[in-house]
């Protein structure tokens, strides 16, 4: 006889939640009551969620935080932890006397989109049951540059007003800004939103890091004086060997490559900002413009073709889904994943982060885009369109001439060709055998 869940282990943090419109409390009872896209059309804000009702657990998380599980067995019967990390899982073990049950691959990532349902009643374990919560309409509006910018910007500007509304105005903000669109245009948002909300935009600054003689360092500078808004700036400068992939895996708990790239430059970015200021708790950035507006350079990837990408529905958000033989069941996929490597950094050093490109209003006017219309094959194209629809989007909207820089990657920008060289001499392989060593320990 199967028997039920024994107990429960929620080890999910309640301090940073920002749901907006609801308690967590409201939340839960929505997570067991409505059905996914019923659920999905009126939450909003960052969150990683359990909620119960007797053996009935369901989990929910949005884009830009991570939510894991682990099943344990007891001599009682099934026992279930739910964490944000994978460490904190296996401390949670260690520390309860079921070492030989845990594995890093055994743990499981709750995938973005999705309430993830779990009836576990022992032995065999039946699978969870994934129900979609947030499935925008694809490519419905017309291949207009200027109908689509204004759309893809308004919904940027009204997603960070009503972001900057939750937040204490006595607290200082800072926009991890490269100068690169997406963190221009964020800057320009909250920028926006603080002037018309009658508050002084004396509280903002734009870090930049600088290691060795980095692209970002003028991009930005440069950037900010086109907008006149130099007065914004705080460079910050570090050495080199601030930078340690191999601490970052250890942060993220994850080995592909350019998560570990970029969560090894944020780190040094953070400690920079955390050493000057011990204080600064909020910051805000740009990471998931890109997979917003799909500019990633398909090169990279032999598996990705222009076709694949402008076709299938929140690619770049969640790889090829829940249902598709290369989703990972210990990690999801796409920025599903890699969020963990502004997550985690933030966590690790007190800060309280946020990115408006995660938010589902802000994805749904992305996917509205006619990407296939507007690109009809040519990556050329594709690669360009971000550019057009931002700048058009600011200048209709607030009447700004948005500088647009060629795409650079936030590793690449922040450091040069000789301090990545150095300091990234590894391959995924060797991050993996790490992880793996940390976990052994």
């Amino acid at each position: 006889m199967n028997q039920p869940i024994a107990e429960v282990i929620n080890l999910v943090s309640e301090t940073h939640q920002q749901v907006r419109g609801m308690t967590l409390e409201q939340m839960r009872e929505r997570m067991l009551s409505e059905s996914g896209i019923a659920f999905g059309d009126g939450v909003e804000g960052s969150f990683a969620q359990i909620a119960r009702d007797g053996q009935r657990i369901v989990l929910a998380r949005s884009l830009d935080r991570p939510l894991r599980y682990f099943l344990a067995k007891l001599v009682t019967g099934p026992l279930l932890i739910v964490a944000e990390r994978i460490d904190q899982i296996r401390d949670w073990l260690f520390e309860h006397g079921m070492s030989a049950q845990f594995h890093p691959t055994y743990t499981r990532m709750v995938p973005a989109f999705h309430l993830t349902e779990i009836a576990l009643v022992g032995c065999p374990d039946p699978n969870p049951v994934y129900t979609r919560f947030f499935d925008p309409p694809r490519g419905v509006m017309a291949p207009d540059i200027e109908l689509l910018g204004r759309n893809y910007v308004g919904a940027l500007l009204e997603e960070v007003r009503a972001w900057l509304a939750d937040v204490d105005q006595r607290e200082p903000l800072g926009v991890l800004f490269s100068g690169g669109i997406d963190s221009g245009a964020v800057l320009l948002a909250l920028h926006h939103a603080l002037l018309e909300s009658g508050q002084s935009p004396a509280r903002l600054k734009a870090f930049t890091l600088s290691v060795g003689n980095g692209a970002d360092a003028q991009q930005s500078a440069e950037f900010l004086r086109r907008v006149g808004l130099q007065m914004l700036h705080e460079p910050i400068a570090t050495e080199a060997d601030a930078l340690d992939p191999m601490q970052a895996v250890e942060v993220i708990e994850d080995y592909k490559p350019l998560d570990v790239e970029c969560a090894t430059v944020l780190m040094a970015l953070l400690d920079g900002i955390r050493e000057r200021y011990p204080d600064w708790r909020t910051v805000i950035d740009g990471d998931g413009g890109d997979e917003n507006l799909k500019d990633y350079p398909l090169e990279v990837d032999g598996e990705l073709t222009i076709r694949s990408v402008v076709n299938n529905s929140l690619l770049y958000q969640e790889g090829w889904g829940v249902d598709a033989i290369k989703h990972s069941l210990t990690y999801s996929g796409g920025y599903s994943r890699a969020c963990v490597r502004a997550h985690a950094p933030l966590q690790r050093l007190g800060f309280a982060g946020y990115s408006p490109f995660t938010a589902a209003k802000v994805m749904a006017a992305a996917e509205a885009i006619p990407f296939a219309e507007l690109t009809l094959g040519s990556t050329e194209r594709l690669y360009a369109l971000k550019g057009e629809l931002i700048a058009s989007g600011f200048k209709q909207l607030l009447d700004i001439d948005f500088p647009v820089y060629e795409k650079c990657r936030f590793q690449h920008g922040a450091t040069d060709e000789s301090v990545f060289a150095s300091r990234f001499n590894f391959d995924e392989m060797d991050y993996r055998a790490h992880l793996l060593r940390r976990f052994a320990a």
